[in-house]
């Protein structure tokens, strides 16, 4: 590879996943594109802005000029640009189905032209749907609950669509509940760390034990690198943690490490369609040599650690907008 375009590589995961490209390709040059809506942070990426092999480019994957430039001189993309967050899903499910299915469109579009070597579509466990035992192996029927993970399984069915009928190259990764610095502060780890610092309560879902599969981001970022040069054209890959736990529990924890009481937590009204357990069988991406790496509990003392350090990333981000779309989220709950 010689130049990998990041979609969406100003949020979350695909922040992380820029700093670990750049130190694990040496001689790769990396191209950001992000439209740098509520979730898509340049303050995420402050630390390479000096770096001669870090571009940035602010647009619209759903747009398809800006696409077609930022692609044009590259040779592989992975694709994080994404609304999602099921809670946002259900309040706006319109800015879903534009971004997660008809962006991944023109992403597919501008790839089979430009004749480009290598596509990740960047996926998510949750468009499997709930499983009471067991776990999910990469054929199994899709079955979303949410707008969110209904859009993301629709952009995950044309991007296989787009290999068997265009021979575009291209694999799927669909990874489980990411966690690590950088997370907007709306799920369930930054928001109850950012809440508990400020001794406000911490809105827990049903009874809380809902059952999630956590991956430290670093880990899944050396998944999802090993596949771009590794992961085999048309095949989906599970990546998982290996880690299941009742989201009451990592709340506890949560708590623990930062020497706040149990009292903060408050059980709010479930939200509809809430899934109660995921869970993934990773054979596929394991049989290529990897593993993820960082034990949950030491993965979320730095987790918690980067937050409590880092008020100047995360409080600015509290602004009244994050307020409005709390009051909407929890305040008839």
């Amino acid at each position: 590879m010689r130049k990998i375009l990041v979609t969406g590589g100003a949020g979350f995961i695909g922040s992380n996943f820029v700093r670990y490209a750049l130190e694990r390709w040496p001689d790769v040059e990396v191209v950001v594109f992000d439209k740098l809506t509520y979730a898509g942070n340049l303050a995420n990426l402050s630390d390479v802005d000096d770096n001669p092999r870090y571009r940035f480019v602010q647009a619209d994957i759903a747009e398809e000029a800006p696409v077609r430039e930022a692609m044009a001189d590259c040779d592989a993309v992975i694709n994080f640009a994404a609304e999602t967050h099921v809670d946002r899903s259900i309040l706006f499910p319109r800015e879903f189905v534009f971004t997660d299915v008809v962006g991944t469109f023109t992403l597919l579009e501008a790839a089979r032209d430009l004749g480009i070597a290598r596509f990740v579509q960047v996926s998510t466990d949750e468009v499997y749907g709930s499983v009471e035992e067991g776990a999910f192996e990469e054929g199994a029927p899709l079955n979303p609950s949410s707008p969110y993970s209904a859009s993301k399984a629709g952009g995950d069915l044309l991007a296989l669509a787009y290999a068997k009928t265009f021979g575009v190259p291209l694999l799927v990764a669909r990874s489980s509940n990411n966690y690590g610095p950088y997370q907007y502060p709306e799920k369930l780890i930054p928001l109850f760390v950012t809440n508990a610092l400020d001794d406000q309560p911490l809105p827990l879902y049903g009874d809380g034990r809902q059952v999630r599969d956590w991956l430290y981001v670093e880990d899944n970022c050396a998944a999802l690198a090993l596949l771009l040069e590794a992961g085999e054209v048309g095949e989906v890959y599970n990546v998982g943690g290996d880690c299941e736990l009742e989201n009451v529990d990592v709340t506890r924890r949560i708590l623990r490490l930062m020497g706040k009481p149990e009292s903060l937590i408050q059980y709010v009204a479930d939200r509809p369609a809430h899934d109660r357990r995921y869970a993934l069988q990773c054979e596929r991406i394991r049989a290529l040599g990897w593993e993820p790496a960082t034990p949950f509990d030491e993965g979320l003392a730095k987790t918690v650690a980067w937050y409590v350090e880092r008020e100047d990333w995360w409080r600015p981000l509290k602004d009244p907008a994050f307020q409005e779309y709390y009051r909407q989220q929890y305040g008839e709950r």
